[in-house]
């Protein structure tokens, strides 16, 4: 499995448990690792480190996103899918060691791919006002 693949695993978990609001996240990872039968340990370490990553910086991550948006913009207006793909390319922005280019490029590809038509646009230009500060 590609870095491409294990991100979209990852953006998929962040995605349901953006959905379901699931508290204990170790046993939601292992649920979704074996239901999705993830079985790489790269891809199993890169999933825990970007879900627990999210969490424990989760205001960090939130406060980016709302401080980038435009003004007439707010976060609940933002769809889920659009938020688990920010959230996750904002922790490989600020918290790993991912060149940001590669960052933004997957999250594109993910909202081209899972988001509405406007997506692509609108997760880019958020990523880019995070990467100017």
């Amino acid at each position: 499995m590609n870095r491409t693949a294990i991100r979209e695993q990852t953006f998929k978990l962040v995605y349901s448990l953006e959905i379901q609001k699931q508290e204990d996240l170790k046993e939601a990872i292992e649920l979704y690792e074996e239901s999705n039968q993830i079985t790489e340990e790269k891809a199993k370490a890169y999933i825990a480190d970007a879900i627990f990553g999210i969490e424990k910086n989760k205001e960090e991550i939130i406060h980016q996103i709302e401080k980038n948006l435009k003004s007439d913009w707010k976060l609940q207006r933002i769809s889920k899918i659009d938020l688990a793909i920010l959230k996750l390319a904002i922790y490989e922005l600020k918290y790993t060691k991912i060149p940001f280019k590669v960052a933004i490029n997957e999250a594109v590809e993910l909202a081209k791919k899972y988001g509405e038509d406007s997506s692509k646009n609108f997760v880019n230009g958020v990523l880019a006002s995070v990467v100017k500060e």
